[in-house]
């Protein structure tokens, strides 16, 4: 089926004109004038508007205008009743649909709740520390440790003073120097939310005899 805009562009191309041509001529923007040839009435806020420029558009191209205006209300009148159909059937959903909708919008919005909860908690919370190894905090003869422990990834780590870094899953390993006696591992951390924590461990090198 024609259409307004298709007719148009016939006889604009037809004529040799651009859309720069037309808009020097007539004085209305190429982006109405384009939007008219794409029968995009949505773009428009007033279908009185619409069909001022119709007109105008009309009288360049010689077309007769009446033909123009009535092909307009039909594909604008179409358009129209579709969108009142639309609008009887979301006004006039049955019951149980309502019912389902309104249930799946709670079920959003608790969504996105706990997931900001969540969010705002991670942000408040500054990074965890688990050692994985070793078990034992009492040695005999080791002079060196190997502490094995894992974090967040985004985490910074600085232990007794030097940077320590983790791998993809967050598990970083460092070699703790010991001596007889009780030895404190400090081990801090600052988050990627500016967070920090500080965790300390005793290891014990018993005397030699």
């Amino acid at each position: 089926m024609t259409t307004v805009g298709e007719i148009i562009k016939k006889r604009r191309l037809e004529k040799g004109f651009t859309l720069l041509d037309v808009e020097k001529r007539i004085r209305i923007r190429e982006k109405y004038l384009r939007a008219i040839e794409d029968n995009n009435w949505n773009f428009f806020s007033s279908k009185i508007y619409i069909i001022g420029i119709l007109k105008n558009y009309s009288k360049l191209l010689a077309i007769d205008e009446n033909k123009i205006l009535a092909f307009f209300r039909r594909d604008y009148e179409r358009k129209e009743d579709i969108r009142f159909k639309e609008k009887v059937s979301r006004k006039y959903l049955a019951p149980e649909t309502k019912q389902v909708l309104r249930g799946g919008l709670v079920i959003i919005v608790l969504f996105f709740f706990f997931y900001f909860c969540y969010q705002l908690f991670l942000f408040l919370t500054p990074p965890k520390l688990t050692i994985l190894s070793p078990k034992d905090r009492v040695f005999n003869r080791e002079d060196k440790v190997e502490i094995v422990g894992k974090t967040d990834k985004e985490a910074s780590i600085v232990i007794i003073g030097q940077r320590v870094y983790q791998d993809n899953n967050g598990i970083f390993k460092y070699e703790f120097p010991i001596k007889e006696g009780n030895n404190v591992l400090k081990i801090e951390l600052t988050g990627a939310n500016g967070k920090k924590s500080v965790y300390k461990e005793n290891f014990v090198k018993k005397e030699s005899r």
